[in-house]
């Protein structure tokens, strides 16, 4: 007898999707350094070893008609608010979702070239939103643990088939690890970069995620092998979930309002674990982050080191932390007008652009239009870095033959 899976969570009546918009004017040729990927229910079909195929993870169509993941018998419902693109306002919200009520460019490549085409992005890196999490955090959380490792293979095998190969100028591939094993966790990611891989992605702070925190020798084979192959070590704003909540607040509005806090806090942490200063070819890129805090950290971080004498322990007699935080760590700028003028700060190098494609904060299809606004002031060559040159630098990545501006 077949299971059902009743969530308590009535589906509300939706509206069709918008009609397709049309392709906006292209200004500057982009590499989005943060966009996202929903899983679509085959992933798993044929890329498990056999002894798992009938616990591989499924999609299953609970009592109220949701469409939800399962795993573990656990289920995962898709969040509406990962897939805002395409949708009218009225459905924007917080539950879960059929795939029929997305824009099929959230979970289809070749429908995603077309909604990239329409948004003016040439190339775009995509991290994981529906089953995996952000960080792909679940499948480490595993009850099997040989499973979870088979299943992080398998949804890196799957974007690097139908994403990655199918259209291999348009899509950086990034992985997700396995991060109940660091050990294994760093064989999947030199396994991923020998075959093209450009990134992994892990819950920002980890201890979140009942995971040891960055300060740990536990991360040393996940940063050493990320090192040692170029792999940028990619961490998404939110992966270990939302900020903290005070009794009666609203927590759309206030998780959303904390990204930059968040963002401040994940790169302090890493930053103070020394482990950009232990392997300085380490890249650690932080997505969804904005860059008007970054100034303000360097001011700080020179403050300590200069003036306060809080900074003794810095390992690196020959960069100070802000040296280091300048070469190692790259930021995400989505739609920041008011920050522009700290770029020479952060330093023009390590600043690159997202149009953050499905999600709620994403500028899609008017990407474009957003940056020229955004952009539109500054010297020409500083807008070909932050759009594209800079990305296709850290992500070695090809541009095409004719760019713009």
């Amino acid at each position: 007898m077949a299971r059902v899976i009743k969530l308590g969570i009535s589906r509300p009546a939706t509206h069709p999707l918008l009609p397709d918009p049309e392709p906006r004017a292209v200004k500057y040729t982009m590499i989005s350094v943060d966009d996202h990927l929903m899983e679509p229910p085959h992933v798993f079909e044929g890329r498990l070893p056999k002894k798992f195929e009938g616990v591989a993870p499924r999609v299953e169509e609970t009592e109220e008609g949701h469409q939800v993941w399962v795993f573990e018998d656990t289920p995962y419902f898709q969040v509406g608010f990962m897939c805002v693109a395409g949708r009218a306002r009225e459905d924007q919200r917080v539950e879960p979702a059929r795939f029929e009520e997305m824009r099929k460019g959230c979970w289809d490549p070749h429908a995603r070239i077309k909604d990239m085409d329409i948004n003016g992005v040439w190339a775009s890196l995509n991290y994981p939103s529906g089953v995996t999490g952000f960080g792909g955090t679940l499948f480490s959380e595993a009850k099997d643990q040989e499973l979870g490792l088979a299943c992080v293979r398998a949804w890196n095998d799957w974007v690097f088939e139908e994403w990655h190969l199918a259209y291999p100028e348009r899509i950086i591939p990034l992985g997700i690890t396995l991060l109940s094993d660091p050990e294994k966790g760093a064989e999947e990611i030199r396994r991923n970069a020998a075959r093209g891989f450009k990134a992994v992605t892990i819950p920002e702070q980890p201890h979140k995620q009942n995971l040891p925190n960055v300060f740990q020798p536990y991360w040393e084979p996940i940063v050493r092998a990320c090192a040692e192959t170029g792999t940028v070590l990619s961490l998404h704003v939110g992966s270990s979930g939302f900020g903290t909540f005070l009794p009666g607040s609203p927590m759309m509005e206030v998780g959303a309002s904390k990204f930059g806090p968040m963002a401040i806090e994940t790169c302090i942490d890493w930053l103070w674990s020394y482990w950009p200063a232990k392997y300085p070819d380490l890249k650690i890129a932080i997505a969804e982050s904005g860059i008007g805090w970054v100034a303000m950290l360097c001011d700080r971080l020179d403050n300590i080191m200069a003036r306060s004498g809080y900074g003794s322990g810095w390992p690196d007699k020959q960069n100070s932390p802000s040296d280091v935080l300048r070469r190692n760590f790259w930021f995400c700028m989505i739609d920041d007008p008011s920050t522009i003028s700290t770029l020479d700060k952060v330093g023009i190098d390590h600043v690159v652009a997202e149009s953050d494609y499905p999600h709620g904060d994403g500028t899609w299809p008017d990407t474009q239009r957003v940056m020229e606004r955004m952009l539109s002031g500054l010297p020409v060559e500083w807008i070909r870095k932050i759009m594209h040159e800079n990305a296709a630098a850290l992500y070695r990545h090809p541009l095409p033959a004719h760019r713009l501006p």
